[in-house]
């Protein structure tokens, strides 16, 4: 496959690898599991994609393990790709519920096991996937610096944490967190509308924690948006008179700029000024490959026609 050399300021668009290594079970994956993953992983290198995502617990491992498996059949691709994978979530084992786990052993212990499952010898970017509410933030500077200090772990961040909980982390590190993975989509807006609903009757409604995007912006952190496509909402099936529009809206922008409907939907979260790097989270080689515009051209959207896709999707004026 071919292999290019990965993005120096940040990646504009991620491959996220939730997808690869067969079903979410104990069964142990196949030689069709790693071949699927290298065909996703070839069409995310051919639409300009360089970073992957991962979690430790995405596929129960498999996604790493069959990850690990092309990197070991593709001499040098290691070191043309940004690798980032994800812990603190453990999954229902039995009568246990799953649970979270940022304790600082565990993190050890769980980089160390991703580590050996993606064949590999250092991870670019470690996230925490989760808050843990028993978290000590010492006890999690400690392991990171440790994991930073030894070269296994180059940068870190956090996934699905709000500001005060980054700031408090941040305030025992000697280094910076570098991103935050947040679900963000057209159709997922709340953290956008944190934004605007100030003051109104809508605000108490939102639940997204106020401040968060702006401290990220303010700190340099980098916003990663998860279900950035949607789920499928604006470019497959459709549930609402709102989603029937905004499909519409999104097909004509993607047959006026000569992309796809995939793409305009990644530009919508690419032009705001947090600089989103949405993840594109399918298994299917067509699907990544219909987002290779998002990776390569920058976001050619107007003013107007952000706001007419954010208007569209809502289904309603602004307050």
């Amino acid at each position: 496959m071919e292999i290019t050399p990965p993005e120096k300021d940040g990646a504009r668009l991620l491959y996220g690898c939730m997808a690869l290594g067969g079903d979410w079970d104990t069964d142990a994956y196949g030689p069709a599991d790693i071949d699927a993953a290298e065909a996703a992983i070839e069409a995310a290198l051919d639409s300009g994609i360089d970073t992957f995502d991962h979690a430790d617990i995405y596929r129960r491992g498999k996604a790493e393990a069959v990850f690990g498996e092309v990197l070991a059949r593709t001499p040098g691709l290691r070191e043309r790709i940004v690798l980032q994978t994800k812990c603190g979530i453990r999954l229902a084992e039995g009568e246990r519920p799953g649970i979270y786990d940022l304790r600082g052993a565990t993190i050890l212990r769980r980089v160390e096991e991703s580590l050996g499952r993606l064949r590999t010898d250092a991870i670019d970017v470690l996230l925490l996937h989760r808050p843990d509410p028993l978290a000590d933030p010492e006890d999690i500077a400690a392991a990171l610096t440790s994991l930073r200090e030894q070269g296994i772990v180059r940068r870190f961040g956090v996934s699905n944490m709000n500001a005060a909980q980054i700031a408090r982390l941040q305030r025992h590190l000697a280094f910076p967190l570098v991103a935050n993975q947040l679900e963000m989509s057209l159709d997922r807006r709340d953290w956008l509308e944190d934004g605007v609903l100030v003051n109104t009757s809508a605000a108490a409604a939102g639940g997204f924690p106020s401040g968060t995007v702006e401290y990220c912006l303010e700190h340099g952190v980098r916003l990663q948006a998860w279900g950035a496509l949607a789920q499928g909402r604006f470019t497959g099936r459709q549930e609402s008179p709102a989603e029937r529009a905004t499909a519409r809206l999104v097909r004509g922008l993607a047959e006026a700029k000569g992309t796809t409907p995939e793409t305009v939907l990644l530009w919508w979260l690419q032009r705001h000024p947090a600089r989103i790097a949405p993840v594109v989270g399918s298994g299917r080689p067509e699907r990544i490959r219909a987002c290779r515009d998002a990776a390569l051209r920058e976001p050619d959207l107007t003013h107007e026609e952000w706001y007419d896709l954010w208007l569209t999707a809502r289904g309603a004026p602004l307050p």
